[in-house]
């Protein structure tokens, strides 16, 4: 009986290790640089930021030179949750991503006052 369990055992670990590697790979379809435009539309923000990230295999990076700490997840249909940070700053945001272009909203807090808004997306 416990070389059957064992048998069992490791088809389903098999199995699982199998599933567990399929998002990353169907994440794919996502990835490449993509140009992000921040848009505040309530709050004492800045009117608009313009960022460019990278998506590979469902991880979602800055790509520039300014002192931000952006990063986020995509999943496999689209689906982005992101995180920007710089000094007292900072933002989370959601939304999705399709083929060339994505939007989503976000909000956010400095000092003393809190923003929200919107963010367009597109692959360059």
């Amino acid at each position: 009986m416990g070389r059957l369990a064992d048998r069992v055992a490791a088809v389903a670990m098999l199995a699982g290790s199998a599933l567990l590697g399929a998002p990353a790979a169907h994440a794919a379809v996502h990835d490449g640089n993509w140009s992000v435009l921040i848009v505040t539309e309530s709050g004492t923000c800045d009117a608009a930021y313009r960022y460019p990230v990278t998506v590979a295999n469902g991880r979602i990076n800055y790509a520039g030179n300014v002192g931000i700490d952006l990063t986020g997840t995509v999943s496999p249909g689209g689906a982005v949750k992101v995180t920007i940070r710089m000094g007292d700053k900072g933002a989370n945001g959601t939304g999705r991503i399709s083929g060339t272009t994505g939007a989503g909203t976000w909000q956010g807090a400095a000092a003393n006052s809190t923003c929200t808004g919107r963010w367009e997306a597109e692959r360059r």
